[in-house]
């Protein structure tokens, strides 16, 4: 269980800065980090960091259908999260 909820940790602080840097790029008018890496991010296990970030920096919380994509990623994250403990294999690693 450890080792999920630093998986989970490690992939929030990457999706937080990654958004930091998509923000400081908007404002500057540079090249941007993509919406597919940005959603990539989420469904890997950083939509918590991304969340965090969207609200904190105030970034892509008015893009109504990116809102739409990032909660359906998430959304499939916690699901595979919730198949993954309850899993028999996993179970059975920690019986073992």
């Amino acid at each position: 269980m450890i080792l999920i909820v630093a998986f989970y940790a490690v992939a929030s602080v990457i999706a937080y800065l990654t958004y930091a840097v998509d923000k400081k790029a908007a404002i500057n008018r540079r090249r941007r980090v993509s919406e597919k890496t940005l959603h990539l991010l989420g469904v890997l296990g950083g939509w918590p960091g991304a969340l965090l970030a969207q609200r904190r920096l105030r970034h892509k919380t008015q893009k109504t259908m990116f809102q739409c994509v990032f909660w359906l990623t998430a959304g499939i994250n916690v699901a595979c999260l919730v198949g993954l403990l309850s899993s028999p294999l996993l179970s059975s690693l920690y019986s073992g």
